[in-house]
């Protein structure tokens, strides 16, 4: 891993209330290797959410640049914005967000429809384990089951970058094993950059760098020189 992917400068996001300035994000520089998975980490308000979704485009910075593989996604508007999030990255929430009407294969469908180049979605359910459950409707399935669907969801475009926030907060022990070794087995297949956003210090032993936020700023940046197997951590 010698190829910077994801580039931040200066970045800054400020929140308003009244004459009060709160900065989510605060001058933050930060680059990342292609196929890197790291580790964010932060406690609540942080500013860890923030990040995420600025380099996911859904929110704008006030100062600062982000440069992910092609794209200055600070400077991205309307269509070339739509095309980086539909080319260039996704989303895995801590909430699935799956759509309850739509069995397993038509909420990964309904992504596959507009991205350029999906992946067989057949194919995908198959390698995470869900073959047999694409009929099924989401109130159906274990929520293990269902981030895994999430998981295809934005997987099934072939993102350069994946990025999950709290992708194992609603789930158990035993189901976020399997929701971490999924992302690893991502990562090492499709030499995928994965940013895991999370208040769980322990996923940070099976990251390669780990990143931790403290009011806005990065207190700590640091390449993980012993990386765990995912069966090793324990919280």
């Amino acid at each position: 891993m010698n190829n910077a992917i994801i580039r931040i400068n200066c970045l800054t996001k400020v929140y308003k209330t009244g004459a009060e300035e709160l900065f989510a994000l605060n001058n933050v520089d930060l680059t990342i290797e292609e196929g890197e998975i790291v580790a964010v980490l932060g406690p609540s308000g942080s500013g860890k959410s923030t990040l995420l979704n600025v380099l996911g485009g859904i929110d704008e910075a006030d100062s600062g640049t982000v440069t992910i593989d092609k794209w200055d996604v600070t400077s991205l508007k309307g269509g070339k914005l739509a095309d980086y999030r539909r080319e260039s990255v996704g989303f895995v929430f801590q909430f699935y967000n799956l759509i309850p009407n739509l069995t397993v294969y038509e909420n990964v469908e309904v992504v596959a429809d507009i991205c350029k180049a999906p992946l067989n979605i057949e194919l995908l359910l198959e390698s995470l384990g869900i073959g047999d459950l694409a009929k099924r409707y989401p109130v159906e399935l274990s929520g293990g089951q269902q981030q895994r669907v999430a998981i295809a969801r934005a997987f099934v475009k072939n993102p350069k970058i994946l990025l999950c926030d709290e992708p194992t907060g609603a789930l158990d022990f035993a189901s976020s094993l399997d929701i971490l070794r999924l992302i690893k087995e991502i990562n090492e297949k499709y030499n995928t950059t994965i940013l895991i956003i999370t208040h769980n210090s322990a996923i940070a032993g099976m990251c390669h760098r780990v990143v931790r936020l403290r009011s806005g700023r990065i207190t700590h940046n640091e390449t993980n020189e012993n990386i765990i197997p995912v069966e090793r951590i324990e919280w």
